[in-house]
């Protein structure tokens, strides 16, 4: 690995040089502008913070209606499960799981939408299909812990969706229709108008597919069905040349089946859940301040019904759980002097809900697992100082108190460095935590409390990055050093049987390199690859050693064409037998052609190669899918 970090180096140092010497070239600033890793739109070359910006060009690119599948490898170090091929589904027999450089599998890792958290109140996780992507402007994820500025959750990462809203003035109408294998049908319409004062933004998508699994038991039983349905608005007024107010609403109403292990299939595991999620916001902005207010809510209705294998009988009872997570984000970015930027923060968020079984019988008492809630409530403080336009110094603290643990200290500092006009050194410490959530403290227990004396989770983050970029964003590569070393990790102990106690007894230590590289070869061809490495001295689910991710894009007059190709090697993703390990690599492909400016035409392959594998143990994904469709763009 050192070799490789060495000749990577290499490669830098002398570019750059090149670079230095350089002067018929047209410079222009290469820096983007990123929200997440400072709340406010902070140059993405002046945060000593790893990021990923996953753009709307590549999520259109990808049709996809799920978000996380157009994330899967395009975010170095980033992995997600699946079951099938559509619909990720809940609980232990879903799929969905994130983690990231290793971390993730204990709800380490926070989803964001427009900044503030979303997950399930009652057990901490994320909801992967309640993710749309034609919902979406952009995702930004930081590789590495966010507690400064997003608290608990944000122990390994960040992935902020930030969602779409109408910029040009006038309107415009957007629709799609996709069919292919097993029967999958994706349905999505959207419109869009400004007009002096007051934006609106509205959609709809529709996604339903029989899935690629039959019962063996009983081939006429349809057993990984799964339909969604998803509504968005997004309304936005000017109140004054200072003050501008956004309000948005997002429902998900879906139905999914898991068809269970192959090796014992499941009948009739269905979960029904509803997703909602509102926030309203007031931004400010004046010459040397800006920032804004905000209120969200996010809410949810679960019923599952966890099914039977052949030879068994149906449960009872079905599972049920009405949750939510609330609260207030506040923050302030001041410009004292030239080259300074502070942020002020203040954040509070309730979580929790109503977990119950629901006896059939409709005689028997439901039996209540946990009705109850949690606050949390901090401030933070973060510097921005540029000095002589080479060198950035960044430094924070956090304050969290919570409701059932108290106070915890997440301090972060880190520099950003230009030797060249086109090469950025950057080098962080952070701090990331997370606090037990409401299923940790009293899964399945009753609500007398089975685990009353859990403490959070931390971990300590060290990294180096070296990028470099072309003039004109022809060219841009990333080099990245990291190394994490975990906590105080919450693990559950089965000894005494069902359900487990959890305590604060594991730890790790991963480390890793990661490289990612853009390049315009030519104003209508783009290619992009990224590469990451992951060394674990504890073997952890779902964490690839290796992932490789190649991409191709060509557009010539009336036609597109796309490839990409995943490698994954490595991938510890069976419990029982954590030592075994599986890799695969999946080519996918996508051709278009547009004969009017407004309407295109496309058909699509995943899997071209038929490998088979599998990305949760026994649940094997499909071979080769094709999907046409079309997509209409009016203005």
């Amino acid at each position: 690995m050192t070799k490789r970090i060495f000749l990577f180096g290499f490669l830098f140092a002398v570019s750059a040089n090149l670079l230095a010497q350089e002067d018929t070239l047209i410079h222009r600033s290469m820096d983007e502008v990123v929200v997440t890793a400072n709340r406010v739109r902070t140059n993405r070359n002046n945060v000593p913070m790893t990021l990923s910006v996953i753009g709307r060009e590549e999520i259109e690119e990808s049709s996809e209606s799920a978000l996380l599948p157009v994330l899967s490898g395009r975010v170095p170090g980033m992995f997600v499960t699946q079951r099938g091929v559509a619909g990720f589904g809940v609980g232990s027999s879903g799929a969905g799981s994130i983690t990231l450089r290793g971390t993730g599998t204990g709800n380490e890792l926070l989803v964001l939408i427009d900044g503030h958290p979303q997950y399930m109140g009652i057990m901490g996780h994320h909801m992967a299909d309640a993710y749309v992507a034609s919902d979406v402007e952009r995702v930004e994820v930081i590789r590495g812990p966010a507690s400064i500025l997003y608290g608990s959750n944000a122990m390994g990462g960040v992935i902020n969706l930030i969602t779409r809203k109408q910029e040009a003035e006038g309107w415009n109408v957007n629709g799609r229709v996709m069919y292919g294998s097993y029967n999958t049908q994706k349905y999505q319409a959207s419109a869009g108008w400004k007009e002096g004062r007051f934006s609106g933004l509205i959609s709809i998508n529709h996604d339903r597919t029989d899935g690629h699994r039959k019962n063996q038991f009983d081939q006429d039983r349809k057993n990984a069905r799964f339909h969604i349905t998803n509504g968005y608005t997004k309304l936005g007024y000017q109140l004054s040349d200072r003050f501008h107010v956004w309000g948005d609403v997002s429902l998900a109403s879906f139905e999914t089946q898991s068809p269970g292990p192959a090796a014992e299939p499941l009948f009739d595991n269905v979960a029904n859940i509803l997703r909602g999620v509102a926030s309203v916001t007031l931004e400010n902005t004046y010459e040397k301040t800006n920032g804004a207010f905000k209120v969200f809510y996010n809410f949810g209705d679960h019923k599952i019904d966890d099914g039977y294998s052949n030879g068994g009988t149906p449960s009872p009872f079905h599972f049920r759980s009405n949750d939510h997570n609330y609260g207030i984000t506040w923050y302030q970015a001041f410009r004292f002097f030239e080259g300074n930027l502070l942020t002020a923060g203040l954040d509070y968020k309730n979580f929790g809900g109503r977990a119950w079984d629901a006896f059939k019988d409709k005689t028997t008492k439901d039996r209540i697992w946990a009705d109850t809630s949690l606050y949390e409530i901090a401030g933070y403080l973060v510097m921005q100082q540029t000095l002589f336009e080479k060198l950035t110094l960044n430094a924070g603290i956090r304050l969290e108190n919570s409701e059932q643990f108290g106070h915890e200290w997440i301090p972060q500092a880190g520099l950003a460095y230009r030797p060249f006009r086109h090469t950025v050194f950057k080098a962080s410490v952070s701090k990331g935590f997370r606090s037990p959530n409401i299923q940790d403290l009293y899964y399945l227990a009753g609500w007398a409390g089975h685990n009353p004396d859990l403490k959070p989770e931390r971990m300590n983050n060290f990294e180096l990055s070296l990028g470099q970029y072309l003039p004109d964003r022809r060219l841009s590569a990333e080099l990245t050093w990291f190394t994490s070393k975990g906590s105080n990790i919450i693990i559950a102990d089965w000894s005494n049987g069902y359900p487990p106690t959890k305590y604060n007894s594991g730890a790790f230590k991963n480390s890793g390199v990661e490289f990612s590289l853009n390049w315009n070869v030519l104003k209508n061809l783009r290619l992009h690859g990224n590469y990451s490495f992951l060394h674990m001295d504890k073997i952890i689910e779902y964490s690839p050693e290796q992932q490789i991710y190649l991409s191709a894009s060509y557009r010539w007059k009336k036609w597109g064409a796309s490839v990409s190709y995943h490698y994954v090697k490595g991938l510890h993703n069976n419990t029982e037998e954590i030592d075994s390990k599986v890799s695969y690599g999946l080519l996918d492909a996508k051709c278009s052609y547009r004969p009017l400016t407004w309407l295109d035409l496309f058909v699509k392959g995943e899997n071209l190669t038929d490998r088979a594998y599998q990305t949760r143990f026994d649940y094997p994904m499909p071979g080769i899918t094709v999907f046409g469709g079309i997509s209409v763009s009016l203005k």
